[in-house]
């Protein structure tokens, strides 16, 4: 049991899921375009919950939230589910597959048996498209991957049902309308004009001031909880940016992206000279990860760490609030 599907690799699931679903869909729409017109772009630090053992940072929004804004804003209709009953989930997955529908996933990583062990880790909000079944296993498109792989039909039970913080609850999605015409410049501007207002948003905890919080925060961990504690703490921030799938430098690369293919669609070069301002925030976003590794390695050796680290992130979050005042004075002049 196959559905006629092609495999596109992409940098990061939700996007390269939603991409995937509308491109097999009929509608030829790349994963910057996804993730611009979803307001991808993110950042929240939240010290009063723990993942892994540590606070917990996310340059992204909330699993699902890129793929319900991008399709609302490009006029698409698509159904979505969520279960109690392991059971009714396999079978309307079934159903779907016998009727040529690629469907997506959310689901745990931890036991994704074909992702390395260094990957698996306890994050629940992943995204994969399932595309066939055979008599012991399912067909999976894992955007992240280079290839297509598969799953036992155990496996796939185990990691649509894993427990914990954004617990998937067999969640399955797919399009059951794309329109022939799509208005792809208003989607677009609201992209663009949400993503603004997200990362200048007021509350302490996200955007730009999210970023100046944990800056603070780090400055205060070495002596409040320990050098060991707190390296594990910026190991936690490390993975979250640039191995788990929530962004960070990869998702401002993604951005700039976006930002350049709309230059063309808006017809406003003023874009690509965002798009490359945004590709020099993201290397310094790379920067701050690998200063970051070197310290919770043990392998730094420049003089007053933390507080160097603290002031990297200022930085970057002073570099990014300029960015996106400009950016929405920008888009505002746009018809």
């Amino acid at each position: 049991m196959t559905t006629n599907f092609v495999h596109y690799q992409s940098a990061h699931c939700e996007n390269g899921v939603t991409s995937s679903l509308l491109r097999n869909g009929g509608l030829d729409i790349s994963e910057p375009m996804i993730f611009g017109i979803g307001s991808g772009l993110y950042f929240v630090f939240l010290p009063f919950l723990k993942v892994n053992h540590a606070p917990a940072v996310s340059f992204r929004p909330l699993s699902g939230l890129i793929f319900k804004r991008a399709v609302k804003r490009l006029g698409i209709k698509m159904k979505r589910r969520k279960f109690r009953s392991k059971q009714q989930a396999a079978g309307l997955l079934d159903i779907n597959l016998k009727n040529n529908i690629p469907t997506g996933l959310q689901v745990g990583v931890y036991h994704l048996s074909y992702f390395p062990d260094e990957y698996r880790f306890h994050f629940n909000a992943h995204n994969l498209i399932v595309f066939g079944k055979t008599d012991t296993h399912y067909l999976i498109s894992d955007p992240v991957m280079q290839y297509t792989t598969e799953l036992t039909f155990e496996e796939l039970e185990k990691v649509r049902f894993t427990k914990g913080v954004f617990a998937p609850k067999g969640q399955m999605y797919y399009p059951i309308h794309i329109p022939e015409k799509i208005d792809l410049k208003k989607a677009i501007i609201k992209g663009i004009k949400n993503t603004c207002r997200d990362m200048l948003a007021p509350p302490p905890i996200v955007g730009v001031n999210g970023m100046k919080y944990l800056s603070k925060k780090i400055r205060k961990w070495p002596h409040k909880i320990g050098e060991k504690k707190t390296n594990h703490y910026l190991a936690q921030i490390v993975r979250m940016q640039e191995e788990i799938g929530t962004g960070g430098g990869g998702f401002r690369f993604v951005y700039a992206a976006f930002l350049q293919e709309a230059a063309g669609v808006l017809k406003r070069d003023e874009l690509n000279s965002f798009s490359a301002q945004m590709t020099e925030i993201g290397d310094q976003w790379r920067d701050f990860a690998v200063n970051a590794s070197r310290v919770y390695k043990q392998r730094s050796q420049q003089k007053d760490v933390y507080n160097a680290l603290a002031d990297q992130l200022y930085l970057l979050s002073e570099l990014e609030k300029s960015f996106f005042k400009n950016l929405k004075k920008f888009i505002r002049t746009v018809a």
